[in-house]
């Protein structure tokens, strides 16, 4: 069947995808079943598109926490139980279903999340993708190492940690959750998720196409929620045993305090300020393109983001001149047109907190160079207009607050030191690029940053078996491959004597 690929045509498909959730508050997913929260309270989710109302959504605390954990609890022991040959199995008719679906996760996820549509179409494959990943490495989730000694046989084998919860944000959820909730599952894990309170609907969305898949009930409970009360509830509960987090570092500080009396094990993706270094040998046209597409892709909403562009001072000028001018062709516009780049910002929170920063750049002393605005915006919507810092030095607010918007902060460096020097200062460390035609620099400059990440020449290109995590205020831990099933599961080495050691012995 032919899916619907005009704005008037995904415009429609969204009024019927969108009314299900607007005829009744959007309930938690609780061992298997749909239900509200036993309070009865509901918050409003408001459309970042114009500023009305999606629906109400069951506001979750304390009690359906401990549901859903209990639930989570219950259903492991049959869960870990199955072979990985059997988890594999329902993991991929996950696969099949949500890539059946496709196109209502990306006009929901659109229409939720202010996310475009340009990158949304792809959202529920890359999901699909990443259930299918982990869903193949299932058989050998457990396999170890055989360590021999002379007289003694030491073998290590892995085994699901237990219950996770799953905390995700509201810039990209759908593919997010997924990307923490597949190896759970693919693990032996079950899970508990909470959404972000600003896009809940996609997680919902994830849950109920999991249960049609034959996911069994209590392997994946969502709770809707605010953070300060389902998701302190998560983070403190005794069955859940390891926290998988996205979102702001200072979260991330706080939840590393909630599960400090239950021990909880926790992986930390958060926040970043990532520099993108751009030295005078490089091939200039792919840097621009890329520069461009890290920062105004996915509405400048992403933790990858190359947020500080540090341009050779030989080159800056003409630089940032060429950048000018293809940030202000970017085009603003409703997130359900396939042709626009940038749509609106997920809530008039945030909206306000981008745009700010055109007065906090002029204040820090820098030049603000703004591209084109969306001439047609329907009122009530959080729409900004991209924006270029120039004339920029790291000292200023600019070049250290995470902005999470479509504002890239250019600034000049003189060598090589200096740029490495330059990168490194901020408090964050996620990822870094490294555009240069010298294979030496690459590698220098690459093993002198303080990221999780660096790609050389090139934008950020995900390979799902290579490691993904920060260091610093980025975060904690890594995901992908085998570094993923390193966190949902604990290792364990058993020792089989020989029989021909020799044991002390004590006493008469």
């Amino acid at each position: 069947m032919k899916r619907p690929t005009t704005f008037k045509e995904n415009t429609s498909a969204a009024a019927d995808y969108l009314a299900r959730f607007a005829s009744s508050p959007l309930p938690h997913i609780i061992n298997g079943k749909k239900v509200a929260s036993e309070s009865g309270e509901t918050f409003t989710n408001f459309s970042p598109v114009d500023g009305t109302t999606l629906g109400e959504v069951a506001s979750g605390g304390a009690t359906e926490i401990d549901d859903a954990a209990q639930a989570a609890a219950e259903a492991f022991g049959a869960w870990s139980a199955l072979s990985g040959t059997e988890r594999k199995q329902t993991l991929h008719r996950v696969a099949d279903l949500l890539e059946d679906r496709a196109h209502e996760i990306a006009v929901t996820e659109c229409m939720d999340s202010g996310q475009t549509m340009r990158f949304m179409a792809a959202a529920a494959l890359r999901g699909a993708a990443n259930f299918r990943f982990f869903a193949d490495r299932a058989p050998t989730a457990a396999d170890g190492q055989s360590l021999p000694t002379a007289t003694h046989i030491n073998y290590t084998t892995r085994q699901p940690i237990g219950p996770i919860g799953v905390i995700t944000p509201w810039n990209t959820p759908f593919m997010l959750s997924t990307w923490k909730i597949a190896p759970a599952l693919a693990a032996g894990c079950t899970v508990v998720h909470k959404p972000a309170e600003w896009s809940p609907l996609s997680a919902h969305l994830l849950a109920e196409i999991a249960l049609e898949a034959g996911l069994p009930p209590g392997v994946l409970n969502v709770v809707n929620g605010l953070g300060e009360s389902a998701g302190k509830s998560l983070t403190e509960h005794p069955e859940i045993k390891a926290i998988a987090f996205v979102g702001e570092s200072s979260t991330g500080s706080m939840i590393q305090a909630q599960g400090a009396p239950t021990l909880k094990r926790l992986h930390f993706e958060l926040g970043g300020k990532n520099p993108v270094i751009v030295y005078d040998d490089a091939d200039i046209e792919r840097a621009l393109e890329a520069v461009i597409f890290m920062i105004y892709s996915l509405n400048g909403e992403r933790c990858t983001s190359s947020s500080r562009v540090l341009i050779q001072s030989s080159i800056y000028d003409e630089f940032v001149d060429r950048l000018a001018v293809k940030m202000k062709g970017i085009n603003v516009g409703h997130p359900l047109d396939p042709d626009v780049v940038i749509g609106p910002m997920i809530h008039p929170i945030h909206q306000q907190k981008v745009s700010s920063f055109a007065d906090t750049a002029t204040q820090n002393g820098a030049t603000v160079i703004e591209g084109t605005p969306f001439a047609d915006a329907p009122d009530g919507g959080n729409w900004v207009t991209p924006m270029l810092f120039t004339n920029a030095t790291n000292d200023m607010d600019i070049a250290q607050q995470e902005i999470f918007g479509p504002a890239l902060t250019a600034i000049a460096f003189n060598d090589e030191a200096d740029s490495v020097e330059i990168a490194n200062d901020t408090p964050y460390g996620l990822a870094g690029y490294v555009w240069t035609n010298d294979a030496g620099r690459a590698h220098r400059v690459s093993n002198q940053l303080d990221v999780g990440m660096v790609w050389v020449n090139s934008q950020n290109v995900r390979h799902l078996p290579t490691p993904f995590g920060g260091m610093k205020a980025s975060g904690i831990g890594r995901d992908g491959g085998d570094w993923s099933f390193d966190f949902y599961m604990e290792t364990k080495n058993i020792s089989v004597s020989l029989g021909t050691h020799t044991i002390p012995a004590l006493g008469a």
